[in-house]
């Protein structure tokens, strides 16, 4: 759903107050006599970016009570932009230093103290790491499962090895007091941490699905459906999604985030439509009746109310139809005959996803489908080239208030669809949108 302003800016707040402890308790309780500027400008820059990396372990663990009405796509474009700021500042931090005050070059030198100088340069090097491997995890050729145990890693060490650099530091943590609530400040990022990659996975032990089938589709996709065993299931809305685990195990790396394409009626039996697009997507393809999933969620904030009477305007691409799937099949579970158009994009008529099943729905609901190809064969008769503003003037009707927008594909599509809703007068509190690239 549309993100409303105050959450944003409660959210905001949150996050600064947690972010700013670490620098807050430095300062507001010895109270050392005060360095130049220098010196205590890169003092406060090491404290506030450990700070933030503390800060992105809760961010990244998928907390109900800190992500709750954002979204997971917003999350991680912030957890990414924050990440380059907190790498910046822990850079400047020794740099700042040693303009300032010649004797922390020192801090480098390992004759001096071999831990410290080798702390020193294990955590810049770290953290440099750690931002670099996620910035180009794919050039680098990093498999996602991979990429997840060392970005786990890399952050416990970067967090829990900052921790201990600032309390060696003592000018500004020199104090018990101090000393223990910065500790404190920092265990609790860290044991969420725990949380999410143990305990979690434990509690996901009691909760298993099977698979009961699992077919290849157009598109180099799989159709995967589970059910709940020994359990209710799982209750979502429309358009939201969980992360799957398959094995025996849900102590796994392989876990990945697709979304529901069943309708929100039948909590026990859940549906995936997944595209190939990786070793661990490949490996779908091969999975079998009987085998076993776990699933964690359900997360995001892009649904939709299928009891709700109003018109729905759905402009997808590629594999970004999944969560209209469920969508639209909740509201013909609902028997809800409220008006529904479906733009959707995609490169050939054989990378249509589900395309016998959006015909079957046209001729059960008031839906009306309109396929746009951007390479289309010489006998393809419908729409070609990209969603533009000419697409969205001849096929959806007038804007008007009782009408909703979902928005869900590739970036490049979304960043060509927006503006031009825009330019029609929608207002953004009824244009709902999920960028499809959290992994």
């Amino acid at each position: 759903m549309p993100i409303k302003p105050v959450t944003i800016v409660l959210w905001l707040f949150l996050y600064l107050m947690i972010a700013l402890l670490p620098m807050l308790i430095a300062m507001g309780i010895e109270r050392p006599a005060p360095r130049n500027l220098l010196v205590e400008t890169g003092s406060m820059l090491g404290l506030l970016g450990l700070g933030m990396l503390a800060t992105q372990l809760i961010i990244s663990g998928r907390h109900r009570w800190f992500a709750g009405g954002l979204g997971q796509d917003n999350l991680l474009q912030f957890h990414r932009r924050t990440g380059i700021a907190a790498w910046i500042f822990i850079l400047s931090h020794p740099i700042l230093l040693m303009l300032g005050d010649r004797q922390f070059v020192a801090w480098l030198d390992p004759t001096e103290s071999w831990l410290r100088a080798g702390g020193v340069i294990a955590l810049a090097l770290a953290v440099t790491a750690l931002i670099v491997s996620s910035l180009w995890r794919k050039e680098l050729g990093l498999q996602y499962e991979t990429w997840r145990t060392l970005h786990a890693s890399l952050s416990l060490f970067v967090v829990a090895g900052g921790l201990g650099h600032a309390l060696m530091g003592q000018h500004h943590t020199a104090g018990l007091l101090t000393q223990g609530l910065l500790i404190l400040v920092v265990a609790i990022p860290l044991l969420l941490l725990l949380e999410t990659r143990l305990w979690r996975p434990y509690q996901l032990q009691k909760r298993p699905w099977r698979v009961v089938e699992s077919e290849e589709t157009r598109a180099d996709s799989t159709d995967l459906i589970l059910v709940a065993e020994g359990h209710r299931g799982m209750n979502f809305k429309p358009g939201q999604f969980a992360w799957l685990t398959m094995g025996d195990s849900p102590f796994s790396t392989q876990q990945h985030p697709f979304s529901m394409a069943s309708s929100a009626s039948n909590p026990g039996h859940l549906e995936f439509v997944i595209k190939e697009a990786g070793d661990f997507t490949h490996y779908l393809s091969t999975v079998k009746p009987g085998d076993k999933a776990y699933l964690e969620g359900p997360y995001g904030v892009f649904t939709m109310d299928p009891k709700a009477k109003r018109r729905a305007v759905f402009i997808v691409g590629g594999i970004g139809i999944t969560p209209i799937l469920s969508m639209i099949r909740s509201r013909l579970d609902e028997l809800n005959d409220t008006p529904m158009w479906l733009i959707y994009a995609n490169k050939s008529e054989a990378e249509i996803i589900m395309r016998n099943t959006l015909e079957a729905f046209a001729e059960k609901l008031p839906l009306r489908v309109i396929h746009v190809l951007s390479d289309p064969s010489d006998e393809w008769m419908g729409e070609s080239g990209y969603v533009d503003g000419d697409v969205l003037d001849d096929y959806l009707p007038e804007d008007a208030e009782d009408i909703d927008y979902f928005v869900c594909g590739p970036p490049p599509m979304m960043d060509l669809v927006e503006p031009e809703l825009q330019k029609r007068g929608v207002k953004k509190q009824r244009v709902y949108s999920e960028r499809f690239n959290l992994v």
